[in-house]
């Protein structure tokens, strides 16, 4: 059984929409600034692909007509960058976000990284001085 045309047409247009959108289109190529920084593009891609066509009835024996099309669509947009820098990694996103609760959810990872030198810094301190447990005499000793 011979392919239908509309098979043909569905092949050539989704093989051109692999063509233009690959893995280097959502997350881009490495940027290396001067000072070491790393910055990294992020994007969202949104296509749309529609195909149809109809067989044609005719009155000569042996052939057949076909009539159809297809169609796509691709949009590319930047969302973020991720920017490595000195051992630190940070998401700059484009649109920082229209409600409070998008920035606290944008500030989480950094308000995590404080809290967390604020308690080692803590632990620190106190590793180093006698605990109140052994700087208070024991009054039944005496």
């Amino acid at each position: 059984m011979s392919e239908h045309p509309i098979e043909g047409m569905m092949d050539t247009t989704l093989e051109k929409i692999k063509q233009m959108v690959d893995v280097n289109s959502v997350i881009g190529d490495p940027i290396t600034s001067p000072d070491g920084t790393v910055i990294i593009p992020i994007s969202k891609v949104n296509y749309g692909f529609a195909s149809g066509g109809s067989d044609l009835p005719v009155k000569v024996p042996d052939k057949q007509f076909f009539g159809g099309g297809t169609g796509a669509g691709v949009t590319i947009t930047p969302i973020a960058f991720l920017v490595v820098s000195h051992g630190d990694v940070r998401l700059l996103r484009v649109d920082t976000g229209a409600t409070p609760v998008d920035r606290i959810i944008d500030q989480a990872p950094e308000l995590i990284n404080r809290i967390g030198e604020m308690i080692g810094k803590g632990k620190k301190k106190n590793s180093g001085s006698p605990s109140e447990a052994e700087t208070v005499e024991n009054p039944a000793e005496d």
